[in-house]
C-alpha cells in the first residue's frame, strides 16, 4: 500500500520561525510577526496552509519574487507598505491583493503613491430630489441619465455650429452686420431676429439649456456650493448673451438706443457665446483632464511666461540696437520689436519684421535658440501632470455609483488592464 503524505501544517511555537518560498527565493520569519494581521493571507493559518509543502516543510508561493520583499516588510514594521522603485505599480498592485493586506492598506498605498482620494460628493436627503440630481449630474448612475447626457452634448454642439455658421457671409449679410454707422436696420429689410431660422434654433438650445440648469438648481443637495461650481458658472454664463441679445432686438424693434452702440454691444456678447464649447467637459473626460493638467501646472505655466516676458524685453532690446543704423529697418522701437521677439521665441516665424544687418540676424538666430531652449523647460512636468492625470481617470472606468446614508460613496473595484490590480474609484 502506497504511502500518503498527508497536508498537516507544521507546529510552531510563537517565536518559531516560518520558511515562506517565493518563486525559488526562500524568506524566513518568525510567526508571530505574521499573526499581527490575521485577516491577511500570511496571518491567517487556514489561508496559508492551502500553500503549505510538506515535503520540504515550508510554504511556497509562484508569485513576483521582488514584490515580497515589501510585502514581508509589511509584516515586520506593523503595517507600512511600500513598493519597490523596481516593481511596475500594476504588478504590486495585484500581490497586495493576492495576500490579502486589506482594502485599508490598498487605500493608503495608493494615497503613498500620488493617487488622490476624492471627497464624498453629498446627495439630496429628499428621495425625488436625488433621483433628479443623479439623472442631470451623474450620466453613470442609469441608463435614462446617459441618454440625458446625449442630449445635452448634442444639443450643446448644435448651438456650436450654429454660432459659427451664423458669421458665413451669405448669412451674415442680411443680418444685424449692416455697420455700425449705418442708419440703416435690419427690420428696414423686413427681417427680424424672430423668424431668423439660426435665431428659432438657438432659442430651442437655450429652452434646454434653461431648463437642465433650473432642474440640476433645484435638486441640487447644497444651493451656495451649486453656485461656487465653476461648471455651474458656465452654465449661466453661457445662456445669459441669449436674453441680453433678445432685450436688444426687442428695444431695436420699438426703435430705442443707440444703432452704432446697440452693434458694439452685441458683438462682444456674441463673444462670450463661445465659452458655451466648455459646457462640453461636464460629459468629456479628455476636457476634464486638460483643466486638471492646466490647474496642477500653473506654477510652471507662470514661469515660462516668466521666462518668455524676460526674453522678450531683452531680445527686442538687442536687435532694436543693433538695427539702429539701418535706415530701412522695420524696428522703429523696442515696444515695436516685442511682437518680432515673441514669434521668434515661440518658433512660429511669421516673418512680417525680420533683422536685416548681420548684428540683427545674429540676435534672431540666439532668439529662436532662446526661444526653444525656454520652452522646453517646464514641458516635462506638464506632461508628467497629463499623464497622472490620465492614468488616473482611466484606471477609475470600471466604476460604480452606491448610495449610502445619502452621501454618495468611493469603493474598490477591478481595472480594466491585463494586471486586474484594485484600484480607488474616484467621483466623476
Amino acid at each position: 500500500m502506497p504511502a500518503t503524505v498527508a497536508l498537516v501544517p507544521p507546529r510552531y511555537g510563537c517565536c518559531e520561525r516560518v520558511v515562506i518560498n517565493v518563486s525559488g527565493l526562500k524568506f524566513e520569519t518568525q510567526l508571530k510577526t505574521l499573526t499581527q494581521f490575521p485577516d491577511t493571507l500570511l496571518g491567517d493559518p487556514d489561508k496559508r496552509i492551502r500553500y503549505f509543502d510538506p515535503l520540504r516543510n515550508e510554504y511556497f508561493f509562484d508569485r513576483n519574487r521582488p514584490s515580497f520583499d515589501a510585502i514581508l516588510y509589511y509584516y515586520q514594521s506593523g503595517g507600512r507598505l511600500k513598493r519597490p522603485v523596481n516593481v511596475p505599480f500594476d504588478i504590486f498592485s495585484e500581490e497586495v491583493k493576492f495576500y490579502e493586506l486589506g482594502e485599508d492598506a490598498m487605500l493608503k498605498f495608493r494615497e503613498d503613491e500620488g493617487f488622490v482620494k476624492e471627497e464624498e460628493k453629498p446627495l439630496p436627503e429628499d428621495e425625488f430630489k436625488r433621483q433628479i440630481w443623479l439623472l442631470f449630474e451623474y450620466p453613470e448612475s442609469s441608463s435614462p441619465a446617459r441618454g440625458i447626457a446625449v442630449v445635452s452634448v448634442l444639443v450643446i454642439v448644435i448651438s456650436i455650429v450654429i454660432f459659427c455658421l451664423e458669421t458665413l457671409p451669405e448669412f451674415r449679410d442680411e443680418k444685424d452686420f449692416i455697420g455700425a454707422g449705418s442708419n440703416l436696420t435690419s427690420a428696414d429689410n423686413g427681417f427680424t431676429p424672430f423668424n431668423d431660422p439660426f435665431f428659432i434654433v438657438e432659442t430651442v438650445c437655450i429652452i434646454w439649456f434653461s431648463f437642465e440648469i433650473i432642474v440640476r438648481f433645484f435638486a441640487s443637495p447644497s444651493k451656495p456650493a451649486f453656485f461656487k461650481n465653476i461648471m455651474n458658472s458656465i452654465d449661466i454664463v453661457s445662456i445669459l448673451p441669449y436674453f441680453i441679445t433678445l432685450g436688444t432686438d426687442l428695444a431695436q424693434q420699438q426703435g430705442n438706443g443707440q444703432q452704432a452702440m446697440t452693434f458694439a454691444i452685441l458683438r462682444i456678447i456674441r463673444l462670450v457665446r463661445v465659452f458655451r464649447i466648455f459646457k462640453l467637459s461636464r460629459h468629456s473626460k479628455g476636457l476634464q483632464i486638460l483643466g486638471h493638467t492646466l490647474r496642477a501646472s500653473m506654477r510652471e505655466l507662470a514661469l515660462l511666461i516668466f521666462f518668455l516676458v524676460i526674453g522678450v524685453i531683452l531680445f527686442s532690446s538687442a536687435v532694436y540696437f543693433a538695427e539702429a543704423d539701418e535706415p530701412t529697418s522695420q524696428f522703429t522701437s523696442i515696444p515695436d520689436a516685442f511682437w518680432w521677439a515673441v514669434v521668434t521665441m515661440t518658433t512660429v516665424g511669421y516673418g512680417d519684421m525680420k533683422p536685416i544687418t548681420v548684428g540683427g540676424k545674429i540676435v534672431g538666430s540666439l532668439c529662436a535658440i532662446a526661444g526653444v531652449l525656454t520652452i522646453a523647460l517646464p514641458v516635462p512636468v506638464i506632461v508628467s501632470n497629463f499623464n497622472y492625470f490620465y492614468h488616473r481617470e482611466t484606471d477609475n472606468e470600471d466604476q460604480t455609483l452606491t448610495r449610502c446614508n445619502g452621501r454618495l460613496v468611493t469603493g474598490l473595484y477591478r481595472d480594466r488592464s491585463a494586471s486586474g490590480s484594485f484600484i480607488l474609484l474616484i467621483n466623476t
